[in-house]
Parts: C-alpha cells; structure tokens; sequence
C-alpha cells in the first residue's frame, strides 16, 4: 500500500508525509529527496543547468520505482501529478490525497519559505502573487483526480488517517 500526497508548492506534502507515516507506523519518502539522492544535483541547481522536460521525464522514473515501497507515504514534487500522466499513474498504484491550500495561503507560504523553489526563484516579488495563483489555477484540474480531498493549512493529520483506506 502506498499513499501519494500532492498539492502545490508549500501545501505541507513533505512534513504532512512524515507525520502521517510515523502514525500509521509506515515509511515516509519525498520524490524531491529522491531525485536528489539519485542524481546528487539540488532540484533547484538541475533546473539551472537542464530543462525542465528533462527533470519531468527522470521525475517521472523516480515516481515509478515508488513500487518497490510498501507501507508508505510519498510526498510528491508540486508539479509530479500534472505531467506524463502521473495523477492518473498514482492513482492506480495508490491511494492519492489532495493537500488543498487555497491560492492565498500557498503566495504566503512561498513568499516566507527559505527552500529555494526552481518555478518562482527568479521573480521578483511583486509578480510572484499573480503567477503562484495562475500557476495555481492550472495545476488544480490534475491534483482534483486524487481519490482524496483534504485540508492542507492546520493539517489535521489524526482525522486524516482515519479517512484512508490503509488494506
């Protein structure tokens, strides 16, 4: 059994994975975590040196020797369920959550976050607000296909637990 978390940047997915996996006595592993061990470059400094249809395509394998995992909850990349049909993926070799932030919360987040993020690095401040939300809106039509839908700000990890299926 394997639990996929996506949302946007900054919905919570890596802290909310290890929270969840410690409660239901699992594993927790980070997709992001795992492309950097694998291929020893920062997400941020591969996006700097190659394209970003690069880092989709070895995203994507990365995604996929999830399989070997068992009893385990993956955080996913912000971007890893709207590409090479990876939502769809997810959800039949998983159970998939949707950590839902709204638009707002994720411009807070972001703008207050030390992690370096490769989408908004960048861009000045004052055109950050409108592409997170732009960005946002084309983003939620994939991680609306997860199986579940919860609320990412003041995630309440107890009441998620009992709402997935763990058999």
């Amino acid at each position: 059994m394997r639990i996929y978390l996506v949302g946007y940047m900054g919905a919570g997915k890596s802290t909310t994975s290890k929270r969840l996996a410690n409660k239901l006595g699992w594993e927790a592993y980070d997709t992001d975590r795992l492309f950097e061990e694998r291929f020893k470059i920062s997400i941020n400094d591969f996006f700097h040196k190659y394209d970003a249809d690069l880092y989709r395509r070895l995203e994507t394998q990365i995604l996929h020797d999830t399989l070997k995992f068992d009893n385990a909850v993956i955080a996913t990349g912000g971007g890893t369920a709207c590409f090479n049909d990876n939502m769809e993926w997810m959800n039949q070799n998983g159970f998939t959550v949707f950590l839902k932030i709204s638009p707002e919360s994720a411009v807070m987040r972001l703008s207050q976050s030390k992690v370096k993020r490769p989408l908004i690095y960048d861009r000045p401040a004052e055109e950050l607000e409108a592409f997170i939300k732009a960005n946002y809106a084309e983003r939620l039509p994939f991680y609306e296909q997860a199986q579940l839908t919860f609320k990412g700000e003041n995630c309440d990890v107890e009441t998620l637990a009992t709402l997935i299926p763990t058999k």
